[in-house]
């Protein structure tokens, strides 16, 4: 079994169905509309047929291991094609081969199979019409199936795919007749081509950045409220799965959400990818809106939410976000049949038109935009482990607490940890308010959002340069850069070359984010000017590279902005008036925060000469402990005001190094001194 969110790469997407489904002619359909400099074809059976001498009739007299090592060599070819020309795969394949006479089908799909396929579209053609397109196909000679046969094969294929497919971390999509002829499949796999985890990332963003320019350009303070469960009791997902089946008028009821979300997939970007593809699979447009419509009806919002957001909207400086990981299009008709729909946003998901699909990750980084890039107060508002990490980063946490019966049962222990041992201060809401609340009153804080002293709060504007801003990479490439970092059996050199590459990713993908971006004339390669970019005032940047052990990685700062001056600092009162005059940023790099006295002693030394220039401290490793508000580096920090600190990563292990686990000491070959 595969883990959640494998890379796999490139994307190879299936074509599935049972004999006579069609598989063939849409593969030449596809050739026709798609790019072929972005999708190669391939016939699932042809493939196998040059795997050996003498084709399909030699494969056919094979044993059954022989074919199974034919059929990986097979998607093997394919996977290793595309991979070395940088396409998109589209093969059509056999999952299950089933003689009417017998008691179960042979499945031909294979271990290798479910390794490579990232996406697999199984073709759910009426038996009916496979029987008809038998009959009439000449080009093929095919064993005759009773139409109760093929309805069995085809269930049978259905099950066990989705079972595997989520297993495997691949993508499954059904689709019907209707859907094949409406155009859907190129739909699907147009979509499949592009859409990645991080891809979804940009889009929530951009998302988000046209919310705040339509509603929140005026605003100082957004509350960031979670969907279900927290603003309403109901989870709208459920519901609209129990009224979908209803629409079909099915005597059986399983909710493939709950399905979905309890299998190894979690609650990942795949998982979330697969709910929207459940929902494309499930119903029409004109059944999606229909059934929208319904859930929104019976989708009630706390009275103590209703108040909370008819004030936000008479309160020019606040303003609302829902962001969900349930259905867009719910959310849009309950917040306007509330009167509300000018006042307050939502961020949600729910089919491929929608774009995007709302995880953890993405919820805790809109926070965080909010803050950082829109300069925003933030006050978050979740109930389940799907919100910690929003609220984690907000600038204000609120638990909201509901019935035990309904509440998430998986975050009292999350809440725990978060508390205890990260960064969280939160306080919790109890809807209704007689309900018991979670951990005890003393660790998470009572607090009854439709008193005076929370309105008092809210109306508050607080100021940002009080806060302390993190940004700690998290994504699949700073994993990559901070393992050599960490590797004792990596130094001098090689290590020094590491943190270069560590500075330079964290300057080009974080530290721009912050500090923005401007234009600059280039010259274009076929002899015109162009437009270029550069980081925002970079001729007006300092770089104080800590030394000894700041200093590669510095200089991975200085490689992504050429134009900034470069300082090497030893002590604090290395740093001069000069080096700051006329300056309007500076980036502070250290290797390692470990107490962070070195960076509070700079940051007091830069203060002492520049009170309000900007700083961003740049680091491979911060310990956990100084992110704490409680923390001495954190309290420094966040009163010297227009602090911005970027980690790779955060370690929670607590150790000063010296010798051979010193950084200094591994960076520059000196690990025999003490």
């Amino acid at each position: 079994m595969t883990t959640p969110d494998k890379l796999k790469t490139p994307k190879v997407i299936g074509i599935y169905g049972i004999p006579g489904s069609g598989k063939t002619t849409l593969l030449h359909e596809l050739k026709a509309v798609l790019d072929v400099g972005r999708f190669s074809f391939y016939e699932g059976s042809e493939m196998i047929a040059r795997t050996i001498d003498g084709g399909l009739t030699a494969f056919h007299n094979l044993d059954e291991q022989s074919k199974e090592k034919s059929r990986r060599l097979a998607i093997q070819t394919i996977y290793d094609d595309c991979a070395k020309n940088r396409k998109t795969a589209i093969v059509t394949g056999h999952f299950m081969f089933w003689e009417e006479e017998d008691t179960s089908g042979e499945i031909a799909c294979t271990d290798s199979d479910l390794a490579i396929y990232t996406h697999i579209i199984y073709l759910n053609v009426s038996p009916e019409t496979i029987d008809d397109h038998c009959s009439k196909d000449a080009k093929k000679r095919r064993d005759p199936c009773s139409v109760t046969h093929l309805l069995q094969w085809q269930q049978a294929e259905r099950t066990t795919l989705s079972t595997l497919c989520r297993e495997n971390a691949i993508l499954f999509s059904v689709v019907d007749s209707y859907q094949i002829a409406q155009g859907k499949i190129y739909t699907l796999i147009r979509d499949f081509d592009l859409h990645d985890e991080s891809v979804n990332s940009g889009l929530a963003e951009r998302t988000l950045d046209q919310i705040v320019s339509s509603y929140l350009i005026q605003v100082d303070t957004v509350m960031v409220i979670d969907g279900d469960r927290t603003i309403a009791p109901q989870d709208t997902g459920t519901l609209f799965y129990e009224m979908a089946i209803a629409q079909q008028q099915s005597e059986s009821y399983e909710c493939p959400l709950k399905t979905l979300l309890s299998s190894p997939l979690g609650y990942t970007y795949t998982a979330f990818r697969q709910a929207t593809l459940l929902c494309e699979a499930t119903s029409s447009d004109e059944v999606y809106e229909k059934v929208c419509e319904q859930v929104a009806s019976a989708t009630t919002l706390h009275p103590e939410f209703v108040a909370l957001l008819r004030l936000a909207a008479q309160l020019t400086h606040v303003g609302t976000i829902i962001v969900s990981c349930g259905l867009l299009r719910v959310w849009e008709i309950v917040i306007e049949r509330l009167g509300l729909r000018d006042t307050v946003a939502i961020v949600a998901g729910g089919r491929i038109a929608d774009g995007m699909v709302v995880t953890a990750a993405v919820k805790a980084e809109l926070v965080t935009r909010l803050q950082t890039y829109h300069n925003k107060n933030l006050w978050a508002f979740g109930d389940s482990l799907l919100d910690l990490e929003m609220l984690k980063a907000a600038d204000q946490a609120v638990v909201v607490v509901i019935e035990e019966e309904m509440r998430s049962k998986s975050m009292e222990d999350a809440l725990l940890q978060a508390i205890e041992h990260e960064t969280l201060h939160a306080r919790q809401v109890l809807i209704p308010e007689t309900c018991s609340p979670r951990l005890d009153t003393t660790r998470l804080p009572l607090l009854d959002i439709t008193k005076i002293d929370f309105v008092n709060t809210l109306l508050h504007r607080n100021d940002k340069a009080t806060k302390l801003s993190v940004t700690i990479a998290a994504d699949s490439a700073s994993k990559l850069l901070a393992t050599p970092m960490r590797d004792a059996a990596i130094q001098g050199p090689v290590l020094r070359k590491a943190h270069q590459r560590a500075g330079e990713y964290l300057a080009l993908h974080h530290v721009s984010d912050i500090l923005g971006l401007e234009q600059r004339p280039i010259s274009h390669v076929l002899g015109h000017s162009a437009t270029g970019f550069q980081l925002e005032r970079e001729c007006h940047t300092t770089i104080v590279s800590l030394m000894r052990g700041g200093d590669p990685m510095a200089s991975g700062v200085s490689k992504a902005f050429p134009c900034a001056m470069y300082v090497h600092v030893r002590v604090p009162q290395d740093l001069k008036v000069d080096h700051l005059k006329g300056q309007q940023q500076i980036v502070l790099v250290d290797s390692v925060v470990n107490t962070g006295k070195s960076v509070i002693e700079c940051v007091q030394a830069i203060r002492g000469l520049r009170p309000d220039i900007q700083i961003v401290i740049v680091t491979g490793v911060v310990q956990a402990q100084c992110l704490y508000k409680n923390s001495v580096m954190y309290k420094v920090l966040a009163a010297a005001g227009r602090v911005h600190l970027v980690a790779l990563r955060v370690s929670d292990t607590k150790f000063t190094g010296s010798g051979t686990t010193d950084t200094g000491n591994r960076l520059f070959n000196t690990t025999h001194l003490p």
